[in-house]
């Protein structure tokens, strides 16, 4: 059991609920946005290959940049907002997450969807990386060579929902821990 099923036992000793991602907030499929369309300034942008070689958990800078027009094309991420891979070369990896905690709105394009709700996306990002919805999501890719798991299909994945002070208090915690390790 991961660190964040444990806490959420702990905080919640009379079970949490739990609903399909759909219900908690609304996924939004991102589009296009090759590495060609990237220039040294502009509007930030997350594509998703740097959500699994540059980001971690959450991120409040951007390694790239794409010109507005092309940003205008493009799925819009507010602070607060979770960007989910949808594809991968392996199972591992689809579904890899990072929580855009920056103070303006960026950009992702194909291969990603945008989670907007109203949990703690630091919780949620956490979350997405547990072996408990990594079984969920395996249910749902499809794929040999190239593996993915649609925005439809990430909908019906269902997601612990505690109160949000117990949210903020788990990742009080998980925080401090991955503090430590990285010390």
């Amino acid at each position: 059991m991961s660190r964040i099923e444990t806490l959420i036992e702990e905080f919640c000793p009379d079970g949490v609920e739990f609903r399909p991602m759909g219900e908690v907030g609304v996924l939004v499929r991102g589009n296009g946005m090759p590495k060609t369309d990237f220039t040294e300034e502009g509007i930030g942008c997350i594509h998703y290959g740097q959500v699994y070689t540059h980001f971690r958990t959450w991120a409040k800078d951007t390694k790239s940049f794409v010109l507005p027009a092309v940003a205008a094309k493009l799925a819009k991420v507010d602070p607060g907002d979770l960007v989910i891979t949808n594809t991968s070369e392996n199972v591992e990896d689809v579904c890899k997450a990072v929580a855009w905690l920056g103070d303006a709105q960026v950009v992702t394009g194909g291969h990603a969807t945008v989670f907007k709700h109203q949990q703690d996306p630091k919780f949620l990002s956490y979350y997405l990386q547990t072996a408990e919805f990594f079984a969920k999501k395996k249910k749902h890719a499809t794929g040999t060579k190239v593996i993915d798991v649609s925005a439809n299909s990430l909908a019906k994945i269902e997601i612990p929902v505690p109160p949000l002070e117990v949210q903020r208090e788990i990742v009080r915690i998980l925080d401090t821990f991955t503090e430590l390790e990285a010390e």
